[in-house]
């Protein structure tokens, strides 16, 4: 059965190099005699395994050495918890709503503290990202929170908020690892691994040394919900997602030696993106409704004439080998996620059966 083009938001697709590795290291992992599956957390083998996952991140993200790495279980959207049962330590944060997630991260963070909204994009439909040099940051916040890239809307900060002395929280979930990233500009960034790192299971933290010393000291943090207790015991506080971190280290080396670091992965992304842009832009049939400076290059948004011609598309295209563009549920449409793993040749089967079927159903 040949492979198709997945443009799933998430779970998405992996490097097929990625897969045939993990494939021919089912059954035994070097010379160990069992799979990574199989073995002990505890053991020598794993720990070499998760040793050297966290430093192809440091590698390959250039992380500075006064930033702490967490591999902690429960996706990004346990982080919308632990960000403010951490980090909330003035009782107040901002946070700028550009979407979905962004949403539901300032409704957790209500459970903790006081959240000023000082941005949101809903009644644009989410369609563009506030100017952050306009913005009143409020002077007692302990931090601004953002998510970098809308995955269901298909926008992207191209500037990031500044406020002097407030550190930045963001969500990377559907960024990260697209592109170089200055990690000293954030005081936290938390990201879900099943769209550009890993299959579903995991989050990885990238916390600053300060803010992990100086955690809220008024709430009786769970365990598990706590930064310097996962970090400190390097991740293995508990039984971590073993597989899921494996695979994020094999997917690491991928991008370290099979693409050659993130200035070339950029450049592929950037590549790919505007291919599909450029034929939106011109075509009378669909339309993507996102500002332009906005635009995501992972997650692209578009709509036909009618949401019957958008059912029968995503159908066809199905048949076609291009699969999972059916938009998210809360906007429809169509929204075709282009990760680091989806090669170029899948963006240009895209655009090719776009034409056709614009030409067969204007």
């Amino acid at each position: 059965m040949a492979r198709v083009y997945n443009f799933s938001a998430g779970p998405s697709m992996l490097p097929e190099e990625v897969l045939r590795t993990a494939q021919a290291e089912m059954l035994e992992y070097g010379q160990s005699g069992q799979s990574v599956m199989e073995m002990s957390h505890r053991s020598a083998v794993y720990d070499g395994i998760i040793t050297e996952t966290e430093a192809a991140l440091r590698r390959v993200l250039n992380v500075p050495d006064n930033y702490r790495i967490g591999f902690i279980q429960g996706g990004a959207s346990t982080q919308f918890a632990m960000v403010p049962m951490n980090l909330m330590t003035t009782g107040s944060a901002d946070y700028i709503v550009t979407g979905q997630f962004s949403g539901k991260a300032a409704k957790e963070a209500e459970k903790f503290g006081t959240v000023h909204v000082i941005a949101s994009t809903k009644a644009d439909n989410f369609t563009c990202i506030p100017d952050v040099d306009a913005l009143t940051y409020s002077e007692n916040a302990s931090y601004i929170h953002i998510c970098e890239n809308n995955t269901i809307y298909g926008t992207r900060y191209t500037k990031l908020p500044h406020a002097e002395g407030i550190p930045l929280v963001a969500d990377m979930s559907s960024c990260i690892l697209s592109r170089p990233t200055d990690v000293s500009q954030y005081g936290l960034i938390y990201f879900g691994v099943q769209k550009n790192v890993a299959p579903a299971g995991m989050a990885v933290a990238i916390i600053r040394d300060d803010l992990l010393e100086n955690a809220r000291a008024d709430i009786a943090r769970p365990a598990m919900l706590d930064y310097k207790t996962l970090i400190d015991a390097r991740s293995m506080y508990n039984t971590p997602p073993c597989y899921t971190i494996y695979m994020m280290g094999l997917v690491l080396k991928w991008l370290e030696n099979d693409v050659g670091g993130l200035a070339e992965m950029e450049k592929r992304n950037n590549e790919k993106a505007a291919l599909l842009y450029s034929y939106l832009d011109g075509s009378q049939f669909f339309h993507n409704p996102v500002r332009k400076s906005d635009r995501s290059i992972m997650n692209v948004t578009f709509t036909s004439p009618s949401p019957e011609l958008d059912k029968k598309f995503c159908a066809e295209a199905a048949e076609n080998g291009l699969v999972n563009l059916k938009g998210h549920r809360s906007v429809g449409g169509m929204r075709a996620s282009i990760y680091n793993a989806m090669p170029r040749a899948g963006v240009e089967k895209l655009v090719a059966f776009m034409r056709e079927f614009e030409k067969e159903n204007a």
